[in-house]
């Protein structure tokens, strides 16, 4: 609190919060396929970051090792795996319910730790177990509401693994690695894995209108960009778990954003099952090590 960015890294916290809660209704105000608003998304943001990142540290790219480009490049293969299941759960499930399911990264994250030998807490598994039942509770009365919902909630579950998988790579890999480096590769490693699917799924990439590509502009702009950027500059004052509790007001954020853009009013149902899941991801972040923490802070 004695530093002097502290006010202004408070502000820039806020502004970062609000920027990637647009995120959601963003995506499903777009009409281009989920895929293609994958790749582009990460496409443009890796295309934006890569001049910064190399007129900013030539040295740094020619010095990267072997580890380290297989490190970021599967880092970057997660990334492209959790938007690929992600942004389509949007198509399926509301905004509310997807945001809230992919929200509990933190927990597999620290459920990933555990299996690789960090012993955890009682108060992080207690946190853990609310967070759980607050997603199958949601997921049930979600199911209940429009049975095409449970693709939704099933693609939003599976996007957050894919999340704490790639914070769990990421968070080993960036300590060798300017933020600005890892990023690009990171971006450009997952439009790649999303090209793939692109292909496959043989969504297209050209001929939307122009709303949807000044939709897809704004949020690789405001969301991935502004809001990311904030975020880690907001670090420098700030506590990585200072952070992570901030981003979880992007899942109310979306909520309200939603209801008046594109109009997604949320099914009140859902708000009890949603507050379980905020209630346990706060303790899980609170008693959790702060460095899961500081790499959530650079994905939705």
């Amino acid at each position: 609190m004695n530093s002097p960015y502290y006010r202004t890294d408070l502000v820039a916290l806020a502004v970062a919060v609000i920027a990637v809660s647009t995120s959601g209704p963003v995506i499903a105000a777009c009409a281009a396929p989920a895929l293609a608003i994958a790749f582009w998304r990460c496409f443009i943001g890796a295309a934006v970051t890569a001049p910064v990142a190399w007129l900013k540290n030539v040295e740094v790219w020619r010095g990267l090792t072997k580890r380290d480009w297989l490190g970021a490049g599967l880092a970057g293969l997660f990334l492209g795996l959790h938007f690929a299941a992600w942004i389509p759960s949007l198509r399926y499930t509301s905004i509310a319910a997807s945001t809230a399911i992919v929200a509990t990264q933190v927990v597999w994250a620290a459920l990933i730790a555990h299996i690789l030998g960090t012993k955890a807490p009682k108060r992080e598994w207690f946190g853990i177990a609310i967070s759980l039942i607050g997603v199958i509770l949601l997921t049930g009365i979600d199911v209940s509401l429009n049975r095409a919902a449970l693709i939704g909630d099933l693609l939003a579950l599976l996007g957050a693994m894919l999340a704490a998988a790639y914070m769990t790579v990421g968070q080993r890999v960036r300590k060798n690695i300017p933020t600005s480096v890892y990023t690009t590769i990171v971006y450009a490693a997952a439009a790649l894995v999303l090209f793939v699917f692109v292909l496959i799924s043989n969504s297209a990439l050209t001929g939307y209108a122009l709303r949807d590509w000044l939709l897809i502009l704004a949020l690789t702009a405001i969301a991935q960009l502004l809001g990311h950027t904030l975020m880690n500059l907001a670090l420098r004052s700030l506590s990585a778990t200072t952070i992570s509790l901030a981003i979880l007001l992007e899942l109310p954020g979306a909520v309200l954003i939603a209801w008046f853009w594109p109009g997604q009013q949320p099914p009140w149902q859902l708000l009890p099952a949603v507050f379980l899941i905020m209630s346990g991801l706060v303790i899980v972040i609170r008693s959790t090590r702060a460095n899961y923490a500081k790499t959530d802070s650079e994905l939705l």
